[in-house]
């Protein structure tokens, strides 16, 4: 098989969705790759270092796109990209199709075979392509949260760890999943003191059994969420519904409830974010505020630390990828159940229920 790795293009965007080290296992085992030019430059990896293995490099997207039969990417194909793809040919990268229609609408009139990292299972259901970068983004949202609590951010003004004397700040986190867990170990550590919440009572057990005495644990429904918002100096968007829309939480009323100045960070802005007023910002303009609440709604978090989120991203692509390669994708995703499930669109059909049902399209189960 012909594997192609274009350079990202959406803003800010500095991963790739190969490292050279997963080229080589691709060459070895008998496929092509091809490289654009530089496309791992963001990530540390230079064209030299993919070449010594094998690969190919490119010069423009254009020609990877026509002769590759697998698309590997790391972000959401951009809309010049969609025009490129084309009937039969595989993308294997993140989608997040439930909060973008027009992205959804350009791969069913590409007819290509959409496999999303985002909802591939594997045998104990959990996500495996997903979780990588969802440990990324977890520990980055305590980080960034921290930087805008800052006065000159617009911020409370507030030190997340305190000092003795004064009290820390508190962060409120809403889902207990890997997002979740790895806030709460980062806000922790520094001293925070720190409330989950999730629906799940033995998620919440676990998370009791496992976390420092800073963490509390909090079942969540509406007014619990309404009471600890306004004690909350960063709030963080933990929230996931593999596939769908994120519930919104948040509404805009709560706000209001909240300390001037206080930070929200929604995770899942990409599946539309659980706070109302959340919107996509990108990391050269990445904060607004919103009666007075500063809004941090970065879509691609994992990107501004390349290398380890390439590097965590591929360690989990690759066997996925190989065994595409390998096999084709229809013997792959018969053999894998939960491959299987990341078939969001095929050949122009959504094949995702909760996608087809967030814009009103016909769904159609993907049989291998």
């Amino acid at each position: 098989m012909i594997v192609g790795v274009v350079k990202e293009i959406k803003p800010d965007e500095y991963r790739v969705g190969m490292v050279p080290a997963g080229a080589a296992d691709l060459v070895s085992a008998g496929h092509q790759v091809l490289i654009e030019r530089d496309a791992g430059t963001g990530s540390g990896f230079l064209d030299s270092e993919y070449t010594a293995v094998g690969a190919r490099i490119v010069d423009t997207a254009k020609e990877i796109f026509a002769k590759s039969e697998m698309i590997v990417k790391v972000k959401e194909p951009q809309p010049v990209e969609c025009a490129m793809l084309r009937e039969g040919q595989i993308c294997f990268t993140y989608f997040h199709f439930a909060a973008d229609r027009e992205l959804t609408m350009g791969i069913v009139k590409s007819k290509c075979v959409a496999i999303a990292y985002e909802t591939v299972r594997d045998r104990e259901r959990r996500l495996p392509l997903l979780t990588p970068m969802s440990e990324v983004a977890g520990k980055m949202s305590v980080q960034e949260g921290a930087k805008y609590l800052e006065r000159p951010m617009m911020g409370r003004g507030i030190l997340l760890g305190g000092i003795p004397g004064v009290e820390p700040a508190k962060v409120l986190i809403l889902g207990g999943g890997v997002v979740g867990t790895n806030a709460a170990k980062v806000a922790a550590g520094l001293g925070a003191h720190v409330v989950m919440m999730d629906v799940s009572l033995d998620r919440l057990r676990y998370l009791s059994d496992v976390m420092p005495a800073n963490v509390q644990t909090i079942y969540s429904n509406a007014e619990a969420i309404k009471h600890h918002i306004t004690e909350a100096d960063l709030v963080i968007g933990a929230v996931l519904i593999p596939g769908a829309r994120c519930p919104v939480l948040v509404p805009r009323s709560y706000l209001k409830l909240m300390k001037p100045g206080a930070v929200i960070v929604d995770v899942g802005v990409d599946q539309g974010g659980c706070c109302e007023t959340i919107k996509p910002t990108t990391h050269a303009d990445p904060t607004y505020i919103v009666d007075g609440i500063v809004h941090y709604g970065v879509a691609n978090m994992p990107g501004a630390v390349g290398r380890t989120s390439t590097l965590g991203l591929t360690n989990a692509t690759l066997p996925y990828a190989l065994r595409i390669a390998n096999l084709g994708y229809r013997k792959a995703t018969e053999q894998d159940p939960g491959l299987a499930e990341g078939m969001d669109i095929h050949l122009g059909v959504v094949t995702n229920e909760p996608v087809a049902k967030m814009f009103g399209l016909e769904y159609r189960p993907y049989r291998a």
